[in-house]
């Protein structure tokens, strides 16, 4: 909600001969933008809260909040390797883009930049840090991880969930392939590599915590990715 929407519209180029598509009113627009993300992060939740505790993955401060006990003791030892992970995939992320941008096309990287200036922080923090964290983590990976144990049956190995946390995190990657293709005016093999090489590496790094230490850590990480990124960019 915190998004212009308008102004985000208008940075996607149109094909040449083709005029601007008319905008909706601003709340119909305001509206429509959030109930799509809002009916997949519901379908996330339930996924996760029915599925996690049967294959052993947590969300420890969601937990303790449920059940009316003290958070700060489930969330206190997560603060700390989701902050480090968060600084640290951040910077693997800048170092990436500066490798990756001499093989962009400057169409690409000029609309990006827009792009991202038009996202305020809040969003960043809230739908990157929360909301993905549940579709990616809570749902997707807990579902992809039932779905392995079932499959191969016994108790749930560490094998599935690496090949979970590598799928989600993969997944991760490819739906940021749209909005390049659009920014971009096609797709270019760069490119690809690069949205999906910096978007994946950090899905297996939050699948990892996800898996190790609990979903509220993976999201601290989201959050600190963001805050490098925020700090980053226009600087390089």
């Amino acid at each position: 909600m915190l998004v212009d929407l308008e102004q985000l519209i208008r940075v996607i180029p149109v094909p040449e001969g083709e005029a601007a598509p008319e905008l909706p009113p601003w709340l119909l627009l305001k509206v429509a933008s959030v109930i799509q993300p809002a009916l997949l992060t519901t379908a996330a939740a339930a996924v996760g809260v029915w599925l996690a505790g049967k294959v052993g993955l947590r969300a420890p401060a969601a937990e303790a909040f449920a059940e009316r006990r003290a958070i700060w003791p489930a969330l206190r030892p997560q603060i700390v390797p989701g902050v480090v992970a968060g600084i640290l995939s951040g910077i693997a992320i800048v170092a990436l883009w500066l490798i990756a941008k001499p093989f962009l096309p400057e169409v690409f990287l000029a609309r990006a930049v827009e792009f991202n200036n038009l996202l305020p922080a809040a969003t960043r923090f809230l739908y990157g840090g929360l909301t993905e964290e549940i579709l990616l983590r809570w749902g997707v990976m807990t579902l992809l991880v039932f779905v392995l144990w079932k499959v191969f049956r016994g108790e749930p190995r560490g094998a599935n969930f690496v090949a979970s946390i590598f799928i989600s995190a993969l997944l991760f990657g490819m739906g940021h392939l749209p909005i390049a293709f659009v920014l971009g005016g096609g797709l270019t093999m760069p490119m690809v590599i690069y949205v999906v090489a910096a978007n994946s590496l950090f899905g297996i790094v939050a699948g990892f915590l996800y898996w190790r230490i609990g979903l509220e850590a993976a999201m601290i990480a989201h959050i600190f990715v963001h805050v490098v990124l925020l700090a980053a960019m226009n600087r390089v």
